[in-house]
């Protein structure tokens, strides 16, 4: 997967579909990311590993003009296009071969990416290499002990073969050891419509179309003014989920130490 040629082949049509890419520079789409990264890092250079079409880079611009550097990597081709269409910086290529010029960076984040790489360990020591002394990388994946993963098993939809790795909060932990203390560990985002539309379908594998159009719509709802009342309900269901590390997903946050 790490070659990138999933992603500009069978993978393209997801990924670069109207449904997502509308979806992914919604105002909404990054709203935790944005605010959990920030919390952290006020300021800086920032360098997103997987950036995919850029959208996290985008709105982290849009909504802080001029307090961050910005700058995207990733190994499929089409999405950096598009990245780059909306004024998003890129280098192509695997994160593993590039020396950035020798430039270094107050952050690098891994936005659900680390599940899909053959070799993890190697892009978190890239990663400390390429960071400023104190510097800080956020790594969010799938938290395996999630309430969707208790309740649905292998039917749940981010159990697939694009995912070569799962984790927990401890086994994410352990990954991360190396050279990084761990300033805090996040439990983040709940989706029950994926929990129903997964249980409805036993099993049976969900098709990029399906993928993208519940992307849209759930942007949608949480566009919508008259949602606010459910908006908080959910948000209160999410925050009592992660409580108990059963969010849908974990992220981490560290500093880098040596």
């Amino acid at each position: 997967m790490a070659s990138g040629q999933f992603y500009d082949t069978e993978g393209a049509d997801y990924y670069l579909s109207p449904s997502k890419l509308e979806s992914d520079y919604a105002d909404v789409r990054f709203e935790r990311e944005l605010k959990l990264f920030r919390k952290f890092c006020p300021s800086g250079a920032v360098l997103d590993v997987g950036c995919g079409s850029g959208a996290f880079l985008f709105q982290l611009k849009k909504r802080w003009p001029g307090d961050y550097e910005i700058l995207g990597t990733d190994v499929s081709g089409a999405p950096l296009d598009y990245a780059e269409s909306r004024g998003v910086p890129v280098v192509r290529g695997s994160f593993l071969d590039q020396d950035f010029g020798g430039r270094q960076f107050d952050a690098v984040t891994f936005w659900a990416v680390i599940e899909h790489l053959a070799e993890p360990k190697r892009f978190l020591e890239k990663a400390h290499s390429v960071l400023k002394p104190g510097g800080l990388c956020i790594v969010l994946v799938p938290n395996l002990r999630s309430l969707a993963v208790r309740l649905l098993g292998a039917k749940y939809r981010y159990v697939y073969e694009q995912h070569l790795n799962y984790f927990n909060a401890t086994t994410l932990r352990r990954l991360c050891a190396k050279g990084f203390n761990v300033v805090e560990t996040r439990f983040t985002h709940f989706n029950p419509m994926v929990i129903w539309q997964d249980w409805r379908g036993r099993g049976r594998e969900v098709t990029n179309a399906e993928r993208g159009e519940l992307l849209k719509r759930t942007t949608a709802y949480k566009q919508k003014p008259w949602m606010k009342p459910m908006k908080w309900a959910y948000s209160l269901t999410e925050k009592s989920l992660a409580t108990f590390g059963l969010a849908d997903n974990v992220a981490m946050i560290l500093r880098k130490t040596s």
